[in-house]
């Protein structure tokens, strides 16, 4: 568990500390492994992260124990570790934004497991550039998921919204849209909710919006809630929480059907060719504004 080592990232050398502890016990994987995997994926994910305030899952005893979720950036932390002020109700959260590699070393040297981000940058933080479908199944069986990714995307496809699409290292896949940040989180948030009502009601025996687990009934659940202010969603190539080490990896539209799909197909010791190519080129280039997609939303409700 003990052990020392220095990492280096980018200008920076970072620190670890008890390297060798276990953080996923049943898969020896420790953090130095951690480490090793943020700084690997770092050209891949911090894109995905500048600018943007995030929300710490932290595990230092590993995740079969009790970790917690960090907003407010501790003191201790080094002083070139970008913070931002951002307000929430009744005052401010000072949050960590990782915007180079050595931040990102240095929050997995912390058992940070996984960085939750802001949907919004931190210089608008009421103005989101993504917008995020949460396809959440009632247990594990993916195929409910695969189906409702379909379902979703035709909806989208029907709207003239461009999409992306990413495993979540849990049970199930998120449908992202880029938007140009001029509109309020509210009203993304209202639009993903219709969105998802106009879907559900398509497909109400597959697909509901209730937010009270009791009242799904054994359906999909489309949740749009990560879509309100300062709510988070998984960075693209963070780990989860769960046994194996599971990674949260974008994928194309054209890989939803493939057989072996699953949403965590992939790990921090398997990522196999994911780092390769980037199945979102150009999708941040078509991003969208909430009021068109309402109108268009309203149309085919319409027809």
């Amino acid at each position: 568990m003990s052990g020392r080592r220095v990492v280096r990232a980018g200008r920076r050398s970072v620190e670890v500390r008890r390297a060798g502890k276990e953080l996923f016990p049943q898969d020896a994987i420790t953090k130095a492994d951690l480490v090793a995997h943020y700084r690997r994926v770092a050209p891949r994910m911090l894109p995905e992260l500048r600018g943007r305030p995030l929300m710490l899952e932290r595990m230092p005893d590993g995740i079969e124990d009790e970790g917690f979720y960090q907003k407010e950036a501790s003191d201790y932390f080094p002083e070139w570790v970008r913070r931002v002020r951002v307000p929430k109700e009744g005052g401010e959260v000072t949050h960590v934004v990782c915007d180079d590699t050595a931040t990102l070393v240095y929050l997995a040297s912390q058992a940070c497991i996984t960085p939750h981000r802001w949907l919004s940058r931190a210089d608008r933080p009421r103005c989101p550039d993504r917008l995020v479908f949460d396809l959440d199944p009632p247990d594990d069986d993916f195929e409910p998921v695969r189906r409702a990714a379909h379902l979703l995307h035709d909806v989208l496809e029907e709207l003239d919204i461009p999409s992306g699409l990413m495993t979540t290292g849990s049970r199930g896949l998120h449908v992202l849209v880029p938007l140009n940040r001029r509109d309020d989180a509210d009203d993304v948030l209202a639009f993903a909710r219709d969105t998802a009502e106009v879907l559900a009601a398509r497909h109400p025996q597959e697909l509901t919006t209730q937010t009270r687990k009791a009242a799904r009934r054994g359906r999909l659940y489309l949740d749009v809630t990560r879509n309100g202010y300062a709510q988070t969603a998984v960075a693209p190539f963070a780990v989860r929480a769960r046994p194996g080490a599971p990674v949260a990896v974008p994928l194309a539209w054209d890989e939803l059907d493939a057989p072996d799909l699953t949403a965590r197909r992939w790990t921090l010791t398997d990522l196999g060719d994911r780092l390769d190519g980037n199945p979102w080129t150009g999708l941040a280039r078509r991003a969208r504004s909430v009021p068109p997609m309402a109108r268009r939303l309203r149309r085919l409700t319409e027809r």
